[in-house]
């Protein structure tokens, strides 16, 4: 085993925020492989930056020898977890979870080893689909406290625009998931956001009522950046973990370009760096925390795309912002010649090249003088372009002074 504990590892990098009985979990954590289990929604066919919390603890738990299981909710993603949400989710299609859950599957591969026993993912909806609602109201239901449920922030919140019935079970069916897991792997510590703090509880007490033995809680911080923007979100809409919604430049530029104020937090979080080293680099100040800047988006590419991705971001970035490195691994995009011949508009072209949201969003952009094409500054809506603009075929794009792409005339 490892000599330091995974509680301390968790804490010492800032995971932690509440727990449910230290000593127990440390001694839990302190002896043979223990199941560590967080929960993921499966809104999405990929997970974003705002998951990575979750995702970098399980690293851990795998790390300190223990085996960490990740549960993909289909069967409760049929209702929709109510924690931090004042509306309704949509309700999702069988078939939209588990294409959802296959793409999480994946993902969560590029982060834990999966192969023999190491590390274990479940869908849900494998044991809750087939439940028989009288024999769960009697064996699961006739545990809970409706008066203990209300009292929740999360179901108190929603209370003031209407819970429905629907999300109103959500807590039981989280609680019987950990029930299930303990029973199937012997899980005892489940692990989630603190939103989540009351749901875990309540599963730790149904194992308690149930089976008459002891699982313990853990929560993370709900994490927002020093801004007070929420974490993984940028002008241009979330930083998706698939490299095909995000590429793996721009997750790379969302790294390097984080508040100077989250780079110690977000080293100890999202790399792998030894704890001594996040701290000399949290000390540095002035133009020194470019450096650690560029260790933290060079680290997290890395985890998530590889090494060599990481590289190819890493030189493109250099070529785009005047240091060392190729224009050949800035992001591209491909536009048909013919499309200029008649002159385009360059609020079509930022939009479609993914540096605006919208031709609105591209159109304010230019009025503040910060869209260029190549050396010209765009003025407005009106502003169009030709083959002038793309000396030898190509122009890089900049919206901004940090989302560029370099359109490729073909």
């Amino acid at each position: 085993m490892p000599t330091e504990n995974l509680y301390d590892t968790l804490r010492e990098r800032g995971f932690l925020k509440q727990c449910s009985d230290e000593p127990a979990v440390r001694e839990l954590l302190a002896g043979p492989p223990a199941h560590v289990y967080v929960g993921f929604d499966p809104t999405a066919p990929s997970l974003h930056a705002g998951s990575l919390v979750p995702i970098m603890a399980l690293v851990h738990v795998q790390r300190s020898g223990h085996v960490p299981v990740a549960l993909v909710g289909g069967g409760t993603g049929l209702i929709g977890d109510p924690s931090g949400k004042i509306e309704q989710r949509q309700l999702l299609s069988r078939e939209t979870l588990r294409v959802n859950f296959a793409g999480i599957r994946a993902q969560l591969g590029r982060f834990l080893d999966f192969d023999g026993d190491r590390a274990v993912a479940v869908d849900n909806a494998q044991w809750l689909e087939p439940l028989n609602y009288l024999d769960f109201l009697r064996e699961i239901g006739r545990h809970f406290s409706v008066n203990k449920m209300l009292s929740y922030e999360a179901y108190r919140l929603r209370m003031e625009k209407g819970l429905s019935f629907l999300e109103f079970n959500y807590q039981l069916l989280q609680a019987y998931d950990y029930l299930v897991l303990f029973r199937q792997h012997g899980c005892r510590l489940q692990m989630g956001g603190d939103d989540q703090w009351g749901n875990i509880l309540a599963g730790t007490d149904l194992i308690r009522r149930v089976e008459g033995a002891e699982a313990h809680a853990l929560t993370f911080p709900l994490l927002t950046c020093a801004s007070g923007a929420k974490m993984g979100k940028t002008a241009t809409g979330a930083v998706w973990l698939d490299a095909a919604q995000t590429s793996p430049y721009d997750y790379y530029q969302y790294w390097v370009n984080v508040d100077d104020r989250d780079v110690g937090r977000f080293l100890g979080l999202f790399t792998l760096l030894p704890m001594d080293e996040v701290r000399g680099f949290a000390a540095l100040e002035g133009a020194e925390l470019r450096e650690a800047k560029a260790k933290l988006a060079f680290e997290a590419t890395t985890i998530l795309h590889g090494p060599a991705e990481a590289e190819r971001a890493r030189q493109g970035a250099g070529a785009a912002f005047g240091g060392e490195g190729s224009v050949d691994d800035m992001p591209t995009f491909a536009l048909q010649r013919a499309r200029l011949v008649e002159g385009l508009r360059a609020v079509d072209l930022f939009a479609e090249a993914g540096l605006c949201q919208s031709k609105g969003e591209a159109t304010k952009l230019f009025r503040s003088g910060g869209g260029r094409v190549g050396e010209r500054v765009l003025q407005g809506h009106t502003d169009t372009m030709g083959e002038a603009d793309f000396p030898g075929g190509a122009a890089v794009l900049r919206a901004g002074r940090k989302r560029i792409v370099r359109v490729l005339l073909v």
